[in-house]
């Protein structure tokens, strides 16, 4: 039977490789530390995608919008992650300023986490728009981190 350390250990790796493309966090050592006297395995989830939002609409339609979110102290930028079968395109609207998008940056199917503005002061308000190539009928998932 494994030990409780090794459970522990695959249940971190597990985790981190659900947060693909989130940058590493830990200092480099240069050698491997036990992971019980070692850096914090669960650190990806203090990362900025730690607190990351989900949005859900059940057709992706043309695209739709999500928000209105608020910019915190966990990142610099705000990132989306493209949860759905199908590619779609996201901007951001700074609801204080204005309405209109800042830029469109397009999300293949299944993306990993995507700038989609950058160097944003914490709390900025602000919505995330997509639209979508094509009238969806499968649901459209996203994931925000502010």
């Amino acid at each position: 039977m494994a030990s409780p350390t090794a459970r522990l250990f695959a249940v971190a790796t597990a985790t981190a490789l659900l947060f693909a493309g989130a940058p590493a966090q830990a200092e480099p050592t240069g050698s491997v530390a036990p992971v019980t006297a070692g850096p914090n395995v669960f650190a990806p989830l203090a990362t900025c995608y730690g607190g990351a939002v989900r949005s859900f609409f059940q057709t992706g339609r043309y695209g739709g919008q999500a928000g209105q979110f608020r910019t915190t102290t966990r990142c610099r930028d705000i990132n989306v992650r493209n949860a759905s079968v199908y590619a779609t395109e996201a901007c951001v609207i700074f609801v204080d300023k204005t309405s209109a998008c800042n830029y469109w940056t397009y999300l293949p199917p299944n993306s990993g986490w995507t700038t989609v503005a950058t160097n944003v002061r914490d709390g900025v308000n602000f919505q995330v728009r997509f639209e979508n190539l094509r009238y969806e009928y499968e649901p459209l998932i996203a994931y925000h981190a502010f």
